[in-house]
């Protein structure tokens, strides 16, 4: 009797180790879900996919039409990562959600902007004025420093709570004056008549795009992430060396022409592998200031409730 239950708890222990081996290879083949919404900024990622630099059993890129539906999506675990700018960032720190930034994809350098109606001539014009702008931290962010730096304050004008793909229909309906936007929804509203009247150069370093992924994801599946920053910095190589190329495979998913698209990085900076890591790597990592600061600016102006803590949320590790 004895030794066919020990015969029998052996067997049951080898199913066991067999469902444990089966159910972490499982795991393992599930691709990282990285969400994104359409801008320049993202778009080496779609270009790494389209010539073959990423493996999709690894890393499955899924677009949403704004921001506001990938940070929906980051919070409700439909995604491990995500593509987002660091006032986004800050605002999942605050609803206590557990991230790392792995990767700084752009800082923008003119990109982002207001557009306006032709009468409309400066920011100072928007007074009474209906702005379009996104419900996201970035929408919230830009509008309040561009009327901050032209002496406006947020209730001296009427915001217009709209996705950055609904702009353009709400501009022709005459339903907005102005938006804040980015390409290549600028460039559409643009060729609409709308000019532009604030953009971000004139608040330098503030908006920085990264990547985001949950705390968990980075401790169990750093190979795929290396993967990805792979991709991501050979893809940034093909667009530098073959610019035409990449922005004719680019330009149909942005829904410009190549040029269009060419054009559109001339207000982005695209860090390569080694601003990354000067950026993200280490106690000394240059984004750190830039975090502070962006905590601070967010905090005056009741985007924030109280100073989050960002200690220990930048990691170069996925870099190499």
């Amino acid at each position: 009797m004895r030794i066919r239950l020990i015969k029998s708890s052996i067997a049951i222990t080898l199913v066991l180790m067999v469902g444990v081996m089966l159910s972490a290879c499982s795991e393992q083949r599930s691709p990282i879900r990285l969400g994104t919404n359409v801008w320049p900024g993202y778009e080496p990622l779609y270009l790494a996919r389209s010539i073959e630099l990423l493996d999709e059993e690894k890393i499955r890129l899924i677009a949403y039409p704004s921001a506001s539906e990938v940070i929906r999506a980051f919070r409700n675990g439909s995604l491990e990562a995500a593509s987002l700018t660091l006032d986004e960032a800050l605002l999942l720190l605050e609803k206590g959600i557990p991230i790392k930034i792995v990767l700084v994809h752009d800082i923008s350098v003119g990109a982002d902007v207001i557009v306006a109606r032709p009468e409309i001539a400066e920011v100072a014009d928007l007074k009474g004025r209906t702005v379009g702008v996104e419900s996201s931290a970035l929408g919230a962010y830009a509008i309040t420093r561009a009327l901050q730096q032209h002496g406006l304050t947020i209730d001296q004008v009427r915001i217009r709570h709209l996705d950055v793909n609904q702009h353009e229909a709400a501009y022709r309906a005459g339903e907005i004056d102005a938006a804040v936007t980015f390409a290549p929804f600028s460039t559409r509203l643009s060729a609409m008549g709308a000019h532009e009247i604030f953009s971000s150069r004139e608040i330098p370093g503030e908006i920085v795009d990264v990547l985001v992924v949950h705390e968990n994801v980075f401790k169990t599946r750093l190979p795929e992430l290396q993967h990805l920053t792979r991709a991501w910095f050979k893809a940034l190589q093909h667009l530098e060396n073959q610019p035409r190329e990449a922005a004719e495979l680019m330009a149909q998913r942005l829904q410009l022409t190549p040029d269009e698209v060419l054009a559109s990085y001339q207000g982005i900076h695209l860090p390569d592998r080694s601003g990354n890591v000067d950026m993200l790597n280490g106690k000394q990592a240059q984004l750190s200031t830039t975090l502070r600061k962006l905590n601070q600016v967010m905090l005056e102006h009741k985007l924030i409730r109280d100073q989050i803590s960002i200690d220990r949320i930048l990691t170069g590790d996925a870099l190499f």
